[in-house]
């Protein structure tokens, strides 16, 4: 009976120690909500068809289609721009397969805004890449999205930003330490410019890397601060797995 009791102690603190910690903060007047996961030890994956082969799109089906694997979706946001039929419209893996391969060059719109990235979830570490150095590099990904632009590159701020930018939204993205370990998403809960999004991941959260998600459309799943957005449906989206029990 008490090695049962220890097995049940051990798989409750594995369970707690594995989820993602969010918390809200402010930056230059904007309150943005973060969240930090642990490459090593947590469960990142993305997510877009479900069974019926169509997209999920919901963070509420997202966490139906986990429960079978006695999983369930701890923290999760939108990952990367999409077309109308939710498709994505860069580069994805998912569960190491392929379905759409890496797109090059500038294009009308945020994602064409380059230099863009990939966002690459390997064997125990996460990492955001430039779309070029990506290829060069060939990194093996068990999941990726493709978006754009950069937020951050190599510790400098894209440079088509400007600090008096007038495009404004509510946007979110992802930045990453040099090691890969330590994945930080941010979204900010008020409309920002793109400047003052990417000094936030370079000077705040850190990160020498960082990639924009999207804008407009963003939304957070953050059970722990009682927080699951509502809205249009979504394309690709990326999240932590936790054992539901």
């Amino acid at each position: 009976m008490i090695r049962i009791a220890v097995a049940v102690l051990t798989l409750m603190w594995a369970c707690a120690a594995s989820a993602a910690s969010c918390e809200d903060t402010r930056y230059k007047g904007v309150r943005y909500t973060v969240c930090t996961v642990d490459a090593g030890r947590e469960t990142l994956r993305l997510f877009l068809d479900g069974p019926d082969g169509t997209p999920m799109g919901d963070f509420r089906v997202v966490d139906e289609v986990l429960e079978p694997e006695g999983l369930r979706l701890d923290f999760a946001m939108n990952a990367g721009m999409y077309h109308a039929d939710r498709a994505p419209v860069g580069h994805y893996v998912e569960n190491g397969a392929e379905q759409r391969g890496v797109i090059r060059g500038a294009s009308p719109g945020n994602f064409g805004l380059v230099p863009n990235g990939v966002f690459c979830i390997g064997a125990g570490r996460a990492d955001v890449i430039e779309t070029e150095a990506f290829l060069r590099r060939a990194p093996t990904c068990t999941h990726a999205t493709q978006s754009g632009p950069m937020l951050v590159i190599d510790g400098a701020l894209h440079p088509r930003f400007l600090p008096d930018g007038t495009s404004r939204y509510v946007r979110n993205g992802v930045g990453t330490s040099s090691d890969g370990q330590r994945v930080v998403f941010a979204i900010s809960n008020s409309s920002v410019n793109f400047h003052d999004f990417g000094t936030f991941f370079r000077d705040v959260l850190k990160t020498p890397n960082a990639l924009y998600f999207d804008g407009n459309v963003s939304r957070l799943h953050a059970p722990e601060l009682g927080r699951s957005d509502l809205g249009r449906r979504m394309g690709p989206i990326v999240g932590t797995v936790v054992s539901r029990y």
